[in-house]
């Protein structure tokens, strides 16, 4: 049986992320109240916002970008979208 951990994003038991996703504290923090589902979510946001606003991931500025996305995105924020992102029909 997999782990479960309280997801900060949906509210409920989910599966856990098998290993920290980042570095340092902020993994360690990440993996102990995020679920997976919700890491793949954002991953997939992540990579259109990287992708459609060219983000340099050189760049200090465009990692603070992201990071302040996620924390939006955990919260149940509203984050910034890729323009022009269709999401596929279910």
């Amino acid at each position: 049986m997999s782990q479960t951990v309280f997801c900060r994003k949906y509210q409920q038991e989910l599966e856990a992320l098998p290993f920290p996703p980042l570095p340092g504290k902020k993994g360690q923090e990440i993996q102990a109240s995020v679920s997976k589902p919700a890491w793949e979510e954002w991953q997939a946001l992540q990579t259109r916002l990287i992708n459609e606003k060219h983000l340099n991931m050189l760049e200090p500025q465009a990692r603070e970008y992201l990071m302040e996305q996620l924390e939006r995105f955990l919260d149940n924020q509203e984050t910034d979208q890729a323009e022009g992102f269709v999401p596929p029909e279910q």
